[in-house]
């Protein structure tokens, strides 16, 4: 059984902990604001993206093949996995999530018979990943020294894409992250990125029916938004995940400052009882021994 001078000084460890724990709480909450009006400000732009593109490649007359970002390589053998995640932990199972998204896509590949390569983003995705799929990772991107997260990080992570895209080292690429939902959910999502997934999406209901000449045509438009489209996709995907991780961790440090809360009481209690029977022992004891005299 632990001395009081132990049951002390545990309890002085843990009321500093939830110190800690509630301070970081606080920080991702201011954090989580901001995070949280970026992520939802550029989904309009991402969404009228894709519905721009999903319109002019419909209406193209000559096909796609001239466009490899839009029609691809022609092939499906090797895929290219991009994986957003955060550069530090103490944010629940926020980067679990996406790597295991990640991993059971990967196994799927790998049992078809395909080549999977990694691109991380993030210290932690690859922390998660290296141990079973280290020998597929080609490069990491470390954006620990940005305070705040621009375009021109997407910009560099779609560049390094579109190189690899050049130099024949893949035919699909995807990225995977962490969709905001609200503080306490966050859904992990895979977005195609390369060919351009196009089919899927919908063109805005108040120009559905519209009739338009486009200036160049559809295919030089194309050629100039593909490219671009790639780094709005991963920097929605950044800010997504920017505030997915302020909410994951702001409801993983409420959660442990509630614990560490009962454990206080817990020790407290432990403390006074055992406090309680030592001073009952010393009375029993002197009683004993004035009775004795």
């Amino acid at each position: 059984m632990p001395s009081l001078k132990d049951l002390r000084n545990r309890i002085s460890s843990v009321k500093a902990t939830r110190k800690i724990t509630k301070a970081m709480q606080m920080v991702a909450a201011a954090k989580l604001r901001r995070a949280q009006e970026s992520a939802v400000a550029a989904r309009p732009y991402g969404e009228r993206m894709n519905a721009v593109l999903t319109s002019l490649a419909r209406n193209m007359t000559g096909g796609a093949t001239s466009l490899p970002l839009l029609s691809g390589t022609g092939r499906d053998q090797t895929h290219l996995l991009i994986v957003a995640t955060a550069e530090r932990g103490l944010c629940g199972g926020f980067n679990n999530s996406i790597a295991k998204l990640a991993r059971e896509h990967a196994d799927r590949l790998l049992a078809q018979g395909k080549t999977v390569k990694m691109l991380l983003v993030g210290k932690k995705g690859a922390d998660a990943l290296r141990r079973l799929y280290g020998k597929h990772f080609i490069d990491q991107v470390d954006l620990r020294s940005a305070k705040v997260i621009g375009f021109e990080h997407a910009k560099m992570i779609s560049d390094k894409v579109l190189k690899l895209y050049a130099d024949g080292e893949f035919d699909v690429a995807t990225v995977f992250f962490s969709e905001f939902k609200s503080v306490i959910q966050q859904t992990p999502k895979a977005l195609r990125l390369i060919p351009a997934d196009v089919g899927a999406g919908a063109v805005a209901a108040s120009g559905a029916g519209a009739v338009y000449e486009y200036e160049p045509d559809e295919e030089a438009i194309l050629a100039d938004l593909l490219p671009r489209n790639i780094s709005v996709q991963i920097f929605r995907a950044l800010l997504e995940n920017a505030a997915s991780e302020q909410g994951a961790r702001m409801s993983a440090m409420d959660s442990a400052t509630r614990n560490a809360g009962e454990m206080i009481n817990k020790l407290t209690q432990k403390y006074n009882r055992q406090r309680q029977a030592q001073i009952t022992k010393e009375l029993i004891e002197i009683i004993s021994g004035a009775e004795a005299l």
